[in-house]
């Protein structure tokens, strides 16, 4: 087994997906190159999520299979980093003390340092730090596709809701200067890059930090009565080659018009749009600290669908907040059918300690939570099927992305609305590259179709939203 070489295991969202090809970069740089599997690697690293408690559950067990290889082993080089490492780096050392490193959401840059610690230290060597002066932007990257980059354009958070753990870890909302961004990005698409995510925990309050310390004059952007989000956007949509962009994840309370404009009038901007509803009912809302009701929620869906054409619409719910009763939950389900999500991620409650939602009275049981997630997964898997037989019959831009992960006769790719879109792989012998493709069947999650000659045609008219009555 060759000791420089590394297998990086992801849990958790598209910021953590960023920071592991930095990682991979950094250890990329050090000499080490990647293995096929955790086993044969002779440095492991697990980035880790600490949003759900079966993240603690996933990670133990994986590091469990990983401790008779280590003592059969000593040289294998174990490291944990990210959110979990961030919050429990004691019980960390304590479950599993055959771990060699053990460092958080801000310090990844230190990761050289601190695998050298760890050749002549006691272990495990861990290092947790509060607060970050680099971000992950800044140091190399090995990414996984040529076509498809992560941007991060912020880091942490300044909002307080009651169920989330990610601003205790992550640390205060931290924006990069915009010139950064951008220069970035031309970079990434001299590079071959036709396609980025802007990353942030919040990405539509991009830059009020910088505003608010002076960093960047308040006029800059808001001279054309844009907010800086929205110039960022227009900014990128002036760079030569760059044929998409997409962002994650915005936060209700902050969007405004001149954003879903951008998404309209900036021939690269995808009309794809993930917005978290969380709950349908403003009692619950309230008490998840989320500062917007659900007549707001709709009247932004509203101005979305009817500012933007073809608009694909994701959303976040979660079941069985503390104190959630059925008519809560009937509040989400009308909610979420007078959205007429396109696709909707949907997650049960579970308890974060650190996190307010933690003391509330009114927990519920998991037999009720079970049953309100099935009705919920009921209704948001059939409006996705029905967005995706709203798409049967018309053509699309397709961006293919490699073969299917389930279908090796099947090449996939993604439209513009990030629908994933199956053809016959003989028809596409170049990935990442766009093609026009007639939608020939829908299927619940997915689309098949076919490469043809035609351009794409207009888009799909979305659904008619229903305002909340009162």
């Amino acid at each position: 087994m060759s000791q420089r070489t590394y297998f990086i295991k992801t849990f958790g969202c598209q910021m953590n997906e960023h920071d592991s090809e930095r990682a991979a970069g950094v250890l990329e740089m050090m000499g080490y190159r990647k293995a096929a599997d955790a086993d044969s690697a002779g440095l492991v690293l697990f980035n880790t999520c600490a949003i759900r408690e079966n993240a603690d559950n996933k990670l133990y067990g994986q590091l469990s299979q990983l401790k008779p290889l280590k003592l059969a082993d000593p040289s294998k080089t174990i490291v944990v980093g990210g959110c979990l490492a961030q919050k429990d780096q004691d019980v960390l050392a304590a479950k599993a003390p055959y771990v060699d490193v053990v460092y958080g959401t801000h310090n990844m840059g230190r990761l050289p340092q601190l695998l050298a610690q760890a050749d002549s230290a006691s272990l495990p060597v861990i290092e947790i730090l509060e607060h970050t002066e680099m971000f992950p932007s800044a140091l190399p990257a090995r990414r996984d596709v040529p076509h498809h980059a992560w941007v991060s354009i912020s880091i942490g958070c300044d909002n307080t809701c009651a169920f989330c753990i990610v601003p205790a870890l992550r640390g205060p909302e931290k924006s990069r200067k915009m010139g950064d961004i951008v220069a970035e990005v031309r970079a990434l698409v001299a590079d071959g890059v036709i396609e980025v995510t802007l990353l942030g925990q919040n990405v539509n309050s991009y830059g009020r930090d910088l505003v608010r310390d002076g960093l960047v004059p308040s006029v800059e952007g808001q001279r054309r009565n844009r907010t800086l989000f929205a110039e960022l956007l227009h900014l990128l949509g002036e760079i030569d080659g760059l044929q998409r962009v997409r962002f994650t994840s915005p936060h209700p309370k902050d969007f405004t018009t001149d954003v879903f404009e951008a998404m309209r009038d900036i021939p690269n901007v995808c009309e794809q749009l993930h917005l978290p509803l969380q709950s349908g009912s403003d009692r619950i809302l309230k008490l998840m600290q989320r500062s917007y009701r659900s007549r707001r929620f709709l009247d932004l869906v509203v101005e979305a669908r009817e500012t933007i054409p073809g608009l694909a619409i994701s959303t976040d719910i979660i079941v069985g907040f503390p104190g959630e009763t059925e008519d809560d939950f009937e509040g989400t389900l009308t909610v979420t059918e007078q959205a007429a999500f396109d696709s909707a991620f949907t997650f049960k409650y579970s308890k974060r300690p650190g996190t307010s939602a933690v003391d509330l009275d009114g927990h519920i049981d998991t037999t009720t939570m079970d049953e309100r997630f099935m009705r919920l997964s009921t209704v948001t898997n059939r409006l996705s099927a029905q967005s995706h037989q709203r798409q049967a019959g018309t053509v699309q831009e397709v961006l293919f992305e490699g073969p299917s992960k389930t279908d090796p006769s099947r090449i996939s790719g993604r439209t513009r609305q990030n629908r994933l879109v199956h053809v016959d792989a003989t028809s596409v012998t170049v990935p990442a590259t766009m093609h026009a493709v007639e939608i020939t069947r829908a299927a619940d999650h997915y689309l098949l179709g076919r490469v043809t000659d035609q351009p794409a045609g207009p888009a799909v008219p979305t659904p008619v939203v229903q305002p909340v009555a009162g």
